[in-house]
């Protein structure tokens, strides 16, 4: 009795059209089909957690560039207020020494907000953009052109490139 050769090497070649030759064949076929397909889904696996890396990464250095933008919008109502007891100061006679300590407070404060990175959004003169402003009228003028800030009636700022609060405005309705 013979047994079956063990090694491969052993065995006799296959023929090319003999029935077991397709069937390897196919069964190489179906691999390389199966292999492609984990490889795709491998590279596919490897480019969605580099993406995931990136917006994780993305994500904690915007919650570390905007965590005080709570406090600081908070802020900005006390330092509108604040300004106006400064113009109100400013129309008594005789507290000039009063008004200047408030300037140096009012200086205080703006620096703080400029080294915290909020910057005042400058209105007057430039055309409305409702992505800065907010506008609760219009006027008509003959010296300022049609969609151009005539006033503004609260200040605008910026925390870096977001918008915080937009500056509240009256635009130019153009020669009535």
């Amino acid at each position: 009795m013979t047994e079956p050769a063990a090694n491969s090497a052993d065995a006799e070649p296959l023929a090319a059209d003999s029935p077991e030759a397709a069937a390897a064949s196919d069964d190489t076929a179906t691999l390389r089909a199966e292999f492609e397909k984990f490889r795709d889904l491998y590279l596919r696996s490897q480019a969605d957690l580099d993406n995931f890396r990136k917006r994780a990464a993305r994500e904690r250095e915007d919650a570390t560039r905007y965590a005080n933008s709570s406090l600081l919008e908070r802020l900005l109502p006390i330092l509108d207020n604040f300004e106006l007891g400064l113009d109100a100061a400013r129309q008594t006679p005789g507290a000039e020494t009063i008004i200047q300590g408030l300037g140096m407070v009012q200086k205080q404060l703006q620096d703080f907000l400029r080294e915290s990175g909020v910057e005042p959004i400058e209105a007057v003169g430039t055309p409305f953009d409702p992505n800065l402003h907010e506008a609760i009228g219009q006027e008509a003028s003959a010296d300022v052109a049609e969609g151009v800030v005539l006033r503004q009636l609260r200040r605008g700022y910026k925390l870096r490139d977001r918008l915080i609060r937009p500056a509240t405005v009256m635009v130019s309705k153009g020669a009535a």
